[in-house]
């Protein structure tokens, strides 16, 4: 018989049909203690507490921090190590996220122990109702029959998929009951590129003297020596102190014909884009991208111009 070949592109394909599959299935089958957990942990005094071993413990893991940095305080405890001292960081007023597929981890025996003795709520995650670990559950989020993704149907695959997306699922729903918001994000992302896209355009923007400013009369000859001292590309037009358009290097091209002959007035953009100063990196940078301009206008709610942008301040402060 000739020996069928299938291409590593062509298993990997199976892969992530085989666990999207599952993703739909999980979405569609919810456990029905999902929304008792959210409002048991939403009115929990301590922490959610994340176990598991092997593979579940790395997408504990993950889970815990992703609760941790969306506003439910978490962290992570190693079941074995929990049996050897760290039981202590598990105490009243937390409650117990327990990861098994199986349901039948040996090493999560004495925290299900030690939870039962404090009267520690669990939330368990396994695709095993009938298992210890689901029947010892204050909360049973039981994944869908779900055949795993890998060649020989038994490194965990799928199982770990759809734990760590029942985890996201979580944390965002926690989110949303917080009302946890852009600040609060930027509270707990301080550093790296996420803590860059979260300063505010007030503390990157050029301001004063440095704004390419003209009025609607000046004449182009002036205009151009404003635009290229501050080196924007821009000026910005101004009357009665509010901003009435702005010229870009486009509008100078559609003028080119007569363009010393014209005022700036003539030939600006009315209602240019501009951005509050309270805004934040990101946003500039989204804006940015979506109107293909590389500068913007900061202004207050008068539309009274308090600084200029480029975005040259985003790529140093790392937000890009």
């Amino acid at each position: 018989m000739p020996t069928i070949v299938i291409s590593s592109l062509e298993t990997a394909r199976n892969v992530l049909k085989i666990e999207s599959q599952a993703l739909e299935k999980l979405a569609n089958n919810l456990p029905e203690d999902f929304t008792r957990l959210i409002n048991a942990i939403i009115n929990c005094k301590g922490r959610v507490v994340v176990a598991g071993v092997g593979k579940s413990g790395h997408i504990g893991r993950k889970i815990s921090a992703t609760l941790a940095s969306t506003g439910t305080p978490s962290y992570f405890v190693h079941a074995t190590e929990a049996s050897h001292g760290d039981m202590g960081m598990i105490v009243e007023g937390d409650i117990c996220l327990l990861i098994s597929n199986s349901g039948e981890t040996s090493e999560m025996h004495n925290i299900v122990a030690h939870t039962r003795r404090f009267l520690i709520p669990i939330a368990a995650i396994s695709s095993n109702s009938d298992s210890t670990l689901m029947r010892a559950a204050d909360f049973a989020l039981e994944l869908p029959d779900a055949a795993e993704a890998c060649t020989i149907g038994m490194a965990p695959t799928t199982s770990t998929t759809m734990t760590l997306a029942l985890g996201d699922a979580l944390a965002v729903s926690l989110m949303r009951e917080r009302n946890f918001n852009t600040e609060n994000f930027k509270i707990f992302h301080p550093g790296g590129n996420l803590g860059s896209q979260m300063k505010r355009i007030k503390d990157l923007m050029h301001v004063g003297d440095k704004i390419p400013q003209v009025t609607p009369e000046t004449s182009m000859q002036d205009a151009l020596i404003e635009m290229t001292s501050k080196g924007f590309g821009i000026a910005v037009l101004i009357k009665a102190r509010k901003i009435t358009g702005i010229i870009s290097d486009g509008d100078l091209r559609r003028h080119m014909h007569h363009l010393m002959d014209k005022t700036a007035g003539d030939i600006a953009s009315n209602d240019p884009v501009v951005i509050s100063e309270d805004a934040f990196a990101a946003d500039a940078l989204r804006i940015m991208n979506n109107c293909k301009i590389s500068v913007l206008v900061v202004a207050d709610q008068e539309n009274h111009p308090q600084g200029i942008l480029h975005i040259h301040d985003l790529l140093r402060a790392g937000a890009i």
